[in-house]
């Protein structure tokens, strides 16, 4: 009996496309993200964008408003991302992986992994001992976090990411409970020995989210 012919191995998912956008607006950056995942299609090339937003507080699709203590004249957006409530502002690095979860095999518990761990390999980078919470997506150091996590999949398309402090001004968090925590303090790489600018961070944080979610990049990493 001749042997059946082995299976094709899976075509490589095309480079992905490394996207600095410097300091943008969020609502119209959210958009661009909506209509990105609803137009790609199989052939899309994946995409990584790196930026910075000006001062906002977001709101996850469940959020309770409860945890908006004193938002001020910080604006509030409501989004379908998951999770509560955060602060985006200048000098915090913020990396929306817009990643065909399907074609990449990955689960949203297995890619929501791999934005903490490429963020926990950036920071022992610098001698920072950051870890990972079960139930508690982010990054945390001594307690404090260092890094939100908050995700959508639609069509097995993920938007929304990762908000990674580098050198912000951490007093708007005091005006929220950060993630629907009261009292979680919050700390920033710039205190802690590593990257202190969003570029730095950026060109830092690269190859370990490549390396993480077993991605090759189509262009140079940010910086």
């Amino acid at each position: 009996m001749s042997a059946l012919p082995a299976a094709a191995p899976a075509a490589a998912p095309p480079p992905v496309r490394l996207k600095c956008l410097g300091c943008v607006p969020y609502e119209p950056t959210w958009r661009a993200m909506q209509r990105f995942t609803a137009e790609r299609d199989g052939a899309s090339p994946d995409e990584i964008w790196f930026l910075e937003h000006p001062p906002v507080f977001t709101l996850g699709l469940n959020a309770s408003r409860s945890h908006l203590l004193d938002p001020g004249d910080i604006p509030v957006v409501q989004v379908d991302r998951g999770g509560q409530v955060t602060y985006h502002g200048p000098g915090q690095l913020v990396v929306y992986p817009l990643i065909d979860l399907q074609r990449a095999r990955l689960g949203v518990r297995d890619f929501v992994t791999a934005l903490e761990r490429a963020v926990i390999a950036l920071a022992a980078a610098s001698g920072i001992a950051a870890a990972c919470r079960r139930g508690a997506p982010g990054v945390y150091v001594a307690g404090c976090k260092l890094a939100s996590v908050g995700v959508r999949v639609r069509r097995g398309g993920a938007y929304h990411g990762l908000a990674l402090n580098v050198s912000l001004d951490l007093a708007p968090f005091r005006r929220i409970n950060p993630c629907g925590y009261a009292g979680l303090a919050m700390t920033r790489l710039a205190d802690l020995g590593g990257p202190a600018t969003v570029a730095a961070a950026a060109q830092a944080l690269t190859p370990h989210l490549l390396r993480e979610l077993h991605l090759e990049a189509a262009a140079p990493a940010p910086g």
